[in-house]
């Protein structure tokens, strides 16, 4: 069947509004999380455009279907970014196709500096979107009276398409950093780690990133701990972390800024597990739970990012480890696990009674004849 492919926010009601049985909604394709769709393909990547940046302002109103690619490098031409460090998911799953800004707001995709400035939904301003009957819904306008009370930006970004098809995003946006630098911890253990990275969170010198591999480059661990701002304030900021972390052992500061971004994208994209086997699991935890956590998962290889409250777990072909064992292995912990790579039956974590009506409620509010992205985040609701 052929897929749709809108160009104008009244196109996309249109379609949504006469399609006759489920949509599988997609931006650039990139990042197919979830129980596989069956549907016509409604794709997003026909609205394109940056309809607003005020660089003084600190604010962006782009189309759903942009690429992200095309909203960077508007930011960097400005010296702006988007604070929040969105993943690329491409070369962990295999995918091809560019990704879109509205796919990062759907999925709320969120890298190493959320610690710092908090997730992709944290930045978003507004969203203008399409329910499942065909009605142009938009936040801080017209509020259709099926949504009153309900904050639009929070439900849209994380919500994959399950909601509405996302027609536009404003995002507020943050100047670049002048310096960059990333103090290097080397052999120390989960447990270690973990307690050097809390010491560092928790103290006033605004950490931008804190991370963990059990196998960094060179197969040894490494612990990472990144400051950003004006070199002098990057220099003294490390010494007074060099004074708290003394009892972790000896570090280097690593200032050079092509290996610094180097290092933050190796993270940021779950570089040591991309193109080696196995199942790839996205647990997100308390950080005092997280080395024991991974010491019951025997078998599998883990980075903690987020000071630890993130953890990758690489788990081999051939694993005992099963979905229902990792879940069993954060029960009581309040934390979730969500299966990035592997079979998309146990993709999300099973919910609650509560929480499975609440979103009941949602889908019927927002999409009474199930047709958006139907079944992707598990059993139908």
């Amino acid at each position: 069947m052929k897929a749709l492919i809108p160009e104008t926010e009244a196109e996309l009601a249109t379609m949504i509004a006469q399609a006759e049985g489920p949509l599988r909604i997609q931006g650039g394709g990139t990042r197919p999380i979830g129980a596989p769709v069956d549907g016509q393909i409604l794709s997003t990547t026909g609205l394109t455009g940056i309809e607003l940046y005020e660089p003084g302002a600190l604010t962006l109103v782009a189309r759903a279907g942009t690429p992200l690619a095309e909203v960077e490098a508007a930011l960097d031409a400005e010296g702006q970014r988007l604070a929040f460090e969105p993943m690329d998911h491409r070369p962990l799953l295999n995918t091809s196709g560019e990704p879109t800004i509205g796919g990062v707001v759907a999925a709320n995709v969120s890298g190493p500096r959320r610690i710092q400035v908090g997730a992709c939904r944290d930045h978003l301003l507004g969203v203008r979107f399409v329910d499942g009957q065909g009605q142009i819904i938009k936040n801080g306008g017209r509020v259709m009276k099926n949504v009153t009370g309900y904050d639009l930006v929070k439900l849209m970004a994380g919500s994959y398409g399950t909601l509405g098809v996302l027609s536009e995003v404003s995002l507020k946006v943050l100047p670049k950093t002048h310096m960059t630098g990333v103090l290097l911890f080397e052999g120390l253990s989960d447990t270690e780690a973990v307690k050097a990275l809390s010491v560092a969170l928790g103290s006033p010198f605004e950490v931008t990133g804190g991370a963990h591999l059990q196998k960094g480059m060179d197969g040894a661990p490494v612990t990472m701990i990144r400051l950003e701002g004006f070199e002098n304030s990057v220099a003294y900021r490390a010494g007074e972390l060099q004074k708290l972390l003394a009892g972790f052992g000896d570090f280097m500061l690593e200032t050079d800024p092509d290996r610094t971004r180097a290092g933050w994208r190796y993270v940021r994209d779950v570089a040591p597990f991309q193109t080696r086997s196995g199942d790839v699991w996205r647990l997100s935890v308390k950080p005092s739970d997280a080395p024991g956590i991974v010491a019951a998962l025997s078998g599998a290889e883990a980075i903690y990012d987020w000071g630890g409250g993130l953890i990758w777990l690489l788990v081999p072909e051939g694993s005992e480890l099963t979905a229902a064992t990792i879940r069993a292995a954060i029960g009581g912990t309040g934390g979730h696990a969500t299966l990035i790579r592997g079979n998309p039956a146990e993709v999300f974590q099973p919910l609650s009674p509560a929480v499975a009506a609440l979103q009941r409620g949602l889908r019927q509010k927002f999409d009474p004849r199930r047709i958006l992205n139907p079944g992707l985040m598990g059993a139908d609701t």
